[in-house]
């Protein structure tokens, strides 16, 4: 057994690495290593808290100056897209609502093909289709772990924003966990993935402690994680327990508090004979956030249940 786990081991750490050494090679448009891309994807991400404030704001105006360049609408047939819907029961409150999200990029919307905001930008498109007075402002950022989301909280933009929510979502921790990852590359254990779940939940409960210290009436959504190595490496069942764990301690301290509740997400992701990730084989593709933002309308259904039923449909 002991040997086995070795083994398991060393194929984590060859794959990791593997993902690491794709960050530096000349020509990354000639080797595509699939999953282990992804990794490599998002540690790349979260080097960007680490940058001078000069060298991010330089990075900013260049992303600014491309996005004014190609400014113009999107085609008619991810617009279609985008207004494709299924339909769902939901019930919602008559008075005005504001929704607001944090997080990583998962909240960012990173790899959502019609770059629509993904299952944040999903939620507002079916707000809008059905005329809910539902407002949405999203404040994912790519790379986010949780230490600097809760820096993020102290941002006087976010903080006024969550003041004013009725409802906070949250993706968080898919950054932490890459990060024991790039630490340990070479020798890839579980243990290191179990210390800094001890600090995770010690930083997350802190993010939840000052939301409900700006605003103690909003309802916070914690949106839990799916296993993006599932599909290729899904018989290495470290990676499947890691994700568990971390699940586990987000859902148990989600029921420590009166106002939060835990969304699986796992599950969505399982065994699907849809193609629900993106080409870095780590984020959802849009057909991945619509199944999330699905799941997060039924549980802003249950939370309003004592409400007037209105029958809405979920873009995508």
């Amino acid at each position: 057994m002991k040997r086995k786990k070795t083994l398991m081991s060393i194929i984590i750490g060859i794959l990791v690495f593997s993902g690491c050494l794709y960050l530096l090679l000349p020509d990354r448009n000639q080797t595509k290593v699939e999953s282990v891309k992804a990794i490599a994807s998002v540690n790349k991400e979260q080097t960007t808290e680490d940058k001078s404030v000069e060298d991010t704001k330089a990075e900013e105006q260049v992303q600014t100056e491309q996005i004014d360049a190609s400014d113009k609408p999107i085609t008619e047939n991810i617009k279609d897209k985008v207004r494709e819907v299924v339909e769902v029961a939901l019930d919602f409150v008559k008075k005005d609502q504001k929704i607001v999200a944090i997080g990583d990029s998962l909240t960012e919307g990173s790899g959502d093909e019609t770059e629509n905001g993904g299952y944040v930008g999903i939620l507002n498109h079916t707000f809008e289709d059905n005329n809910l007075n539902i407002t949405v402002e999203n404040f994912g950022k790519k790379g986010n772990r949780t230490d600097q989301l809760l820096k993020r909280l102290e941002n006087e933009d976010v903080a006024s924003a969550i003041k004013e929510a009725d409802i906070v979502l949250i993706t968080i921790g898919a950054n932490d966990i890459m990060n024991v990852f790039k630490s340990n590359f070479m020798n890839v254990t579980m243990e290191p993935f179990q210390e800094e779940r001890v600090k995770y939940i010690d930083r997350l409960k802190a993010i939840v402690n000052k939301l409900k210290d700006l605003n103690p009436s909003t309802q916070i959504y914690l949106i839990g994680f799916y296993n993006p190595f599932e599909r290729h490496f899904g018989e290495i069942k470290e990676l499947g327990m890691i994700i568990d764990s971390w699940n586990d301690a987000g859902k148990s301290l989600s029921e420590e508090y009166e106002n939060v509740s835990y969304i699986p997400t796992k599950d969505l992701f399982s065994n699907s004979n849809m193609d629900l990730l993106a080409e870095d084989e780590f984020h959802p593709n849009t057909s991945g956030y619509k199944l999330m933002a699905q799941r997060v309308l039924e549980y802003l259904k249950e939370s309003n249940e004592k409400s007037e039923i209105n029958t809405v449909e979920v873009a995508s």
